[in-house]
């Protein structure tokens, strides 16, 4: 099986994994991990704050390694935002069976409700070296774009709107 997480900066994408990571066994595969790889080898010219044309140039890579990942019968979890709202149009159903996709998004009044918390965990799993950009307003801007994007390619959408770690224990499950 794949597990695919993706959603909105500061929703805990990173943190779900490494939470399933550490319950099921399965490894792991930060996008973020990727696309800075590519970018500090000199395979890009793209920077981190390219984030449509990272998708692009990142997303046919990952695609691929999950296509390999099922066919050779293996668990893994691919985290990170540069996932496209319409990704399933790349996999057929053979493949679709044995891949569990996961959105999480934050509610404005969450945010609001939250702000501070939010920031001073954003660095539970990675260092964030620059989080000058961050501000509410960039949050719920980022959270807006995903649900508005993966409900539009009819996706389900894991929405956080109060008792954070209830839904991160709800997506956590297999």
């Amino acid at each position: 099986m794949v597990i695919l997480i993706t959603g909105a900066s500061h929703t805990g994408k990173t943190l779900l994994a490494q939470r399933m990571l550490e319950k099921y066994k399965y490894p792991y595969l930060s996008i973020d991990h990727l696309k800075m790889g590519l970018i500090r080898s000199g395979n890009t010219q793209l920077t981190p704050e390219d984030d449509e044309e990272m998708t692009s140039y990142i997303w046919p890579i990952v695609r691929e390694m999950i296509k390999t990942a099922i066919e050779n019968r293996q668990n893994l979890i691919v985290e990170g935002c540069y996932i496209p709202f319409d990704w399933r149009r790349d996999f057929s159903e053979d493949y679709l069976q044995d891949i569990r996709f996961i959105c999480l998004a934050l509610t404005d009044s969450y945010i609001d409700a939250n702000f501070d918390k939010i920031k001073g965990h954003a660095s539970d799993i990675e260092s964030r070296l620059d989080e000058s950009y961050c501000t509410a307003d960039w949050i719920k801007a980022d959270n807006k774009r995903y649900i508005e994007g993966f409900a539009k390619t009819g996706e389900h959408i894991e929405v956080i709107d109060s008792d954070y770690e209830q839904i991160i224990e709800k997506a956590s499950r297999l």
